[in-house]
């Protein structure tokens, strides 16, 4: 029988209430851009992709999942570093993640989009979510990935007729490295966003969720899988998946920083770890497989 702590208390406690309310959510629809390509992009001065994500998606999906929020998510793009290559799928890891956590916790899968190969499918999406927000129907976006294609969506409705509608977006953050970096000069940060959106978007940014020097603390235990050993050991064998994305890492590090976002806008606490995360996943997460 599993161990009941203060800190399970506590989540079973949100488990039955639904979720802790944190910056005005109310299960609102959810969007999120994640980097993280796995494809070398050799004009850059870092040719390799962003390997943290690739474990961070299937994370953020499992947040979502173990909440009963998957119809919540209506975008989630991936690989979102303009102008680098797409990989074949075979090595595409992002893909893998989400289209695996997708196919394991009914997500609908056409809110995914590659970017690297779905460019202008992807960011049309993207605008027309921001384009239908009102106060009623706001729209939460985790900025899990560079600026540069969340950019050139505002961009489409910031010339479009619904620019208003910039107003219920509400965007979230906590690497000043993706609000900042440009991977070609002539690519645009979080501050050309904003205001390209004439200030119009709601913006906030909670502490950077890495702190490699404790393994213990927040969401990137450097190269100590050890924490999260009980992914590995879980009995839930989608839990046991999890692990394997995080694994995935190609510089073996235990890093799913960007996950914190969600945990934190859905939970409301952003000093996450990976004991809260234990948990919170509990006993696992519920499929229509498993509950047949």
């Amino acid at each position: 029988m599993m161990k009941t702590t203060p800190t399970l208390l506590v989540l079973l406690f949100i488990s039955f209430c639904g979720f802790a309310q944190n910056w005005q959510y109310n299960k609102n629809r959810i969007a999120i851009s994640f980097d993280g390509n796995s494809a070398a992009d050799n004009q850059y001065k870092w040719p390799i992709g962003d390997p943290d994500d690739w474990g961070a998606s299937a994370a953020s999906l499992a947040i979502l999942a173990k909440l009963n929020l998957q119809k919540q998510l209506v975008h989630c793009s991936y690989n979102n570093f303009i102008d680098a290559p797409a990989g074949p799928d075979s090595e595409n890891q992002l893909k893998i993640s989400l289209e695996g956590g997708a196919e394991r916790w009914n997500f609908n899968k056409s809110v995914l989009f590659d970017v690297t190969t779905q460019l202008v499918k992807a960011k049309k999406h993207l605008a027309a979510e921001m384009a239908k927000s009102t106060a009623k129907d706001p729209l939460y976006f985790m900025h899990a990935g560079l600026s540069e294609f969340v950019y050139q969506a505002v961009e489409l409705v910031a010339k479009s007729k619904d620019s208003t509608a910039l107003k219920h977006v509400y965007v979230l953050s906590h690497s000043g490295f993706n609000e900042n970096e440009k991977r070609r000069p002539y690519h645009h940060t979080w501050s050309d966003i904003q205001k390209l959106s004439g200030n119009k978007l709601q913006y906030k940014k909670i502490i950077d969720q890495n702190n490699k020097n404790n393994p213990n603390d927040l969401w990137n235990s450097g190269k100590d899988f050890s924490v999260w050993y009980w992914m590995r050991d879980h009995a839930d064998p989608n839990i046991q998946w999890l692990y394997t994305r995080m694994q995935a890492h190609s510089h073996g590090v235990a890093d799913i920083s960007d996950c914190g976002l969600l945990y934190y806008l859905l939970i409301g606490d952003e000093k996450g770890n990976p004991e809260k995360f234990k948990a919170f996943i509990g006993d696992g997460i519920p499929t229509k497989r498993n509950k047949k």
